[in-house]
């Protein structure tokens, strides 16, 4: 065989040295390289592996951060509320309203008879009994036609004694024949006609002395004079408009109220109330419901009550002004909420937002009754189970998701804005 300029004499040929590996070099240690050249394969394939996982979770992670802000704008988009529950109130009710006191009986007294007032006996303030004498009335006239009067019975029962004695005589002497049937009528007509004649007379006669019997004007109940209008020798009228004395019952007295709509039920005969006057601070008059007027004032929707109070020491006047404390008892008690729970709606009127268990709100339509200022009552539409929305937003309606959240946590934001 022919041997190359390279090879070495007397053996085989060395083998090449490895790619990249300069003549000369040190050999790589045989322990360090597996017989199949596996470990570069294998830290590749780890670091692959390491890389995936870093991959995924990175990947996880923002799949989670995108569940989250989704989740929180959905959340962000429902309207965040809280609520609070009714407060049920006491079994007795007890209202105050403004009452206007008013005599018992209350009459003006006029003049029958017309003349010139002579004397009057009582003024204004004067507390009088039934039947005492006020003023007497002077009338001329009116005593010259009763004697007029008295003279034309005197002069009619003459006029019946002449007729009666005629009736008889033709009676007599129509037995013998001697008169007519027809002239013996005529004389027993005229009689009857007399007897008439008299009748009228002597009611004449009794109308004047009842007339004259009006000359003084006394009292028709007990009570106080409250207004007197003319003085000695003033002319009076018969049938005038302008009244002479007021004569007022002040005792008791009694008291009217305008009873709210919503409390109409509630009242009963006997109601305690009690009553104050500003003109008498910490004193108060206790009275009793006497009746109603069993009808709702269609202007005020308000129901007319009478209380009647006793006036003995007659510290109340007629005319005045007092607040009245109904005490009431309620068959169902109203409930108490705040005042910034209610809507008021042209359409539908005073309304709450209510939200169920699955915050879906629920718009009720209630019934109004006391105002305290911060929290009012409800007579109806509401239970002390209701969860009722605070603050409601004036464009809430039925239907509408909300969540509900304690109070010390809840945004600025209103409901369904």
């Amino acid at each position: 065989m022919k041997q190359t300029a390279n090879e070495p004499l007397g053996g085989p040929p060395s083998p090449p040295p490895p790619h990249g590996a300069e003549l000369g070099a040190p050999a790589a240690p045989s322990n360090l390289v597996s017989p199949n050249g596996w470990l570069p394969w294998f830290l590749l394939g780890g670091l692959a592996i390491t890389l995936l996982v870093l991959g995924g979770m990175t990947i996880a992670a923002r799949a989670r951060a995108r569940a989250d802000l989704e989740r929180d704008t959905i959340e962000g988009l429902v309207p965040v509320v809280t609520t609070i529950h009714p407060t049920r109130t006491a079994s007795q009710v007890e209202l105050d309203l403004p009452g206007n006191l008013a005599a018992f009986e209350e009459t003006p007294i006029y003049a029958r008879v017309s003349g010139y007032l002579k004397h009057w006996f009582t003024d204004i303030g004067t507390r009088v009994v039934e039947g005492q004498p006020l003023a007497e009335i002077e009338t001329p006239e009116l005593d010259q036609e009763l004697i007029q009067a008295t003279a034309a019975l005197a002069q009619a029962n003459a006029n019946l004694e002449i007729a009666r004695s005629s009736a008889d005589r033709w009676n007599n002497l129509r037995k013998s024949d001697a008169v007519s049937q027809q002239d013996t009528e005529v004389k027993v007509g005229t009689w009857h006609a007399r007897q008439a004649d008299v009748q009228a007379a002597e009611a004449n006669v009794q109308r004047l002395k009842e007339m004259a019997n009006f000359k003084k004007l006394t009292a028709p109940f007990p009570g106080v004079i409250t207004i007197r209008t003319v003085d000695a020798g003033t002319l009076i009228t018969a049938g005038s408009s302008k009244e002479i004395f007021r004569l007022a019952r002040v005792d008791p007295l009694r008291v009217y109220v305008s009873l709210p709509q919503a409390y109409s039920q509630m009242v009963k005969t006997n109601d305690e109330a009690v009553l104050t006057l500003s003109e008498l601070p910490g004193e108060t008059f206790t009275g009793k419901v006497e009746r109603t007027a069993g009808a709702i004032d269609p202007a005020s929707r308000t129901l007319l009550t009478e209380i009647l109070v006793s006036n003995r020491d007659a510290k109340l006047f007629p005319g005045a002004h007092a607040m009245v404390r109904l005490r009431m008892a309620a068959g169902v008690p109203p409930v108490v909420v705040p005042v910034n729970t209610l809507l008021f709606r042209t359409e539908k009127g005073v309304q709450v937002g209510l939200a169920d268990a699955n915050g879906i709100v629920r718009l009720a339509g209630v019934t109004l009754g006391r105002d305290y200022g911060t929290t009012v009552e409800i007579v109806h539409g509401l239970s002390e189970t209701d969860a009722v929305i605070l603050n409601p937003s004036d464009s809430l309606e039925s239907g509408v998701k909300v969540r509900v959240v304690p109070a010390a946590t809840v945004s600025a934001k209103p409901a369904h804005e």
